[in-house]
This record gives structure tokens, C-alpha cells and sequence, in this order.
């Protein structure tokens, strides 16, 4: 592993997770973000991901994500992208963060990318899986819209926020995880009691 300043590094890795934490909420915004800074280069990639800042990369990114922004507003589609976007999520964090961290060995950049990135955009996605199902019983999916621009509010403010501040970005992304892992664990707690009380 080449010698790399903490400060730099730490850099690399907020901007990875942060950008990560993105692809829970839409998978192609943050993936799209990255294209655009490899490509007019704003961010340097690691060797093996300079295929992301390519113009097939680009415009493949480009036309998905406007088709998964689109796609959330129709009832029954949200349904289907939520299904598809579950795995998909944990891939995109895991190339987001793998991709961020290029002065790090490859072994070591994989660990991070599957296990941070990807973990991080699976949990984040697994939360607003939950919370669509939730919404779709309690409102017959009337206020999936709502949810729906909350979601793509979420993804371009925070792809934006990390671009500009990764490190603050990386902060928030903590708070989030641990607000997420507390109420999944609420929610388990729930569902265990409903079923021993049922």
C-alpha cells in the first residue's frame, strides 16, 4: 500500500461512504454523481474503476436514473424497483466505496468497499424498503409519492453534500445508521411481541 496522509484518506473513505449511503435511497443518483466527477476530474478513481468516467458509463447512468427517479412515482412499479433496488443498492455502495479509496491496496479496498459500502447502501435501502411497505398498508400507498420525493430529496442533497463536505457527510451518515439500526431493532422487538401475544 503506497504512503497516503491520514487527512487524505480520511477524505477518500468519507467520500465513498457518504456517497454509498446515497445509493440505499436510488441506486443510479450517486453512481451517476461519481460518473460525472471521474469524468470531468473532480475525483480520481482507483485503476481499475476508470471505466465509471467513461461516456457509455455516463449515459447509461445518465438514462437509468431517470427512469428509477420516474419509476418511484408509479404504483405497483415502486413496488418492483424496491424488490430489484435491494441487491442492486449493495452493489453500487460497494463499487462507490471501493472506487473512492484508490491509493489503498486491493484486498484491503474490497474489504472496505463490500462490508462498508455495500452495507451501508444495503441497511440504508433494507430501512426504506420497510418504511414504503409500511406506507403502502397505512395509506393504500396514496402517500408513496410523498415518500418517493423524500427519497430522491435525500439522494441528490446528500450526494451533494458529500461532493462538497465528505467528512460532515460521513458524520451524518453515522447518525443515520445509528438511527436506522435502532428502529429496525425496535421494529424486530415489535413483530416478536405481536406474534408471542398473538
Amino acid at each position: 500500500m503506497e504512503h497516503i496522509p491520514a487527512m487524505q484518506f480520511l477524505v477518500a473513505a468519507a467520500l465513498g461512504l457518504g456517497l454509498a449511503a446515497c445509493s440505499g435511497f436510488r441506486v443510479f443518483v450517486p453512481l451517476l454523481a461519481a460518473s460525472l466527477s471521474y469524468h470531468f476530474g473532480y475525483l480520481t478513481p482507483a485503476a481499475s474503476f476508470v471505466w465509471l468516467g467513461s461516456w457509455a458509463a455516463l449515459l447509461t447512468l445518465a438514462t437509468a436514473t431517470l427512469v428509477e427517479i420516474a419509476g418511484y412515482y408509479i404504483p405497483v412499479v415502486d413496488h418492483v424497483l424496491d424488490t430489484l433496488t435491494t441487491p442492486a443498492s449493495f452493489v453500487a455502495g460497494t463499487i462507490l466505496m471501493t472506487s473512492a479509496l484508490p491509493h489503498l491496496d486491493p484486498t484491503l479496498r474490497w474489504t472496505l468497499g463490500i462490508l462498508v459500502g455495500g452495507g451501508t447502501a444495503g441497511l440504508v435501502q433494507t430501512a426504506t424498503a420497510l418504511l414504503r411497505g409500511a406506507s403502502t398498508a397505512s395509506t393504500a400507498g396514496l402517500a408513496n409519492p410523498v415518500l418517493a420525493t423524500a427519497e430522491n430529496t435525500l439522494a441528490i442533497g446528500g450526494v451533494a453534500l458529500t461532493l462538497l463536505l465528505p467528512l460532515l457527510a460521513a458524520g451524518l451518515v453515522l447518525l443515520l445508521l445509528g438511527f436506522v439500526v435502532r428502529r429496525l431493532r425496535r421494529w424486530q422487538v415489535r413483530r416478536r411481541t405481536t406474534k408471542a401475544n398473538g
